[in-house]
C-alpha cells in the first residue's frame, strides 16, 4: 500500500486497526487508554461521539478539525485519591487521552457544535458539500 502524503493519518489509522486486530488485549495489558469514538454521516452532518466519564469542566477537553481528520484530547482526572497501600485494584482510566479519527467527508469546522452529557461528548460537523434538494422550476414559453 502507498503511502501518499494527504493519506497519512487515513494510513496510521488503518494500520493501528490491523495491528489492534492481531493484539487485542494490547490495550488493557499496559493500561493504555484509547477513546472509542462512533463517526456516521446525516444527510447534512457528520457526527463523532463518545464516552469521556469523569470530564468535571469543558477546559479539560480540546476537539481540533483539521481537514478529513477530528482529534479530541484531554485530562480525566481522579475522582479522588487513594493511598497506593490501601488500593486493592484500579481499573478507571485518569490521566491524558488523545485520538485522531479520519472524517467520512469535508465538513465546515467553524460551524461545529460539541456537547458533553452524562459522560458523553457528542461532536456534530456541517458537512461542506451539503446539497439539499432543490426544484427547479421550468419556464415554459
Amino acid at each position: 500500500m502507498p503511502f501518499l502524503p494527504g493519506d497519512r493519518l487515513r494510513n496510521f489509522d488503518m494500520l493501528k486497526r490491523e495491528f489492534m486486530n492481531m493484539f487485542p488485549d494490547l490495550l488493557s495489558e499496559f493500561n493504555l487508554y484509547s477513546l472509542r469514538i462512533d463517526v456516521y454521516e446525516t444527510e447534512t452532518h457528520v457526527v463523532a461521539s463518545c464516552e469521556i466519564p469523569g470530564i468535571a469542566n469543558k477546559e479539560d477537553i480540546d476537539i481540533q478539525i483539521d481537514d478529513n481528520a477530528l482529534t479530541i484530547s484531554g485530562t480525566v482526572n481522579k475522582g479522588h485519591e487513594v493511598q497506593e497501600e490501601q488500593l486493592y485494584r484500579r481499573e478507571r482510566f485518569s490521566g491524558r487521552f488523545d485520538r485522531t479519527v479520519m472524517l467520512p467527508a469535508s465538513v465546515i469546522a467553524e460551524e461545529s457544535k460539541a456537547s458533553y452529557k452524562n459522560g458523553i461528548l457528542e461532536i456534530r460537523m456541517p458537512k461542506a458539500n451539503s446539497s439539499r434538494k432543490k426544484k427547479v422550476n421550468i419556464d415554459f414559453l
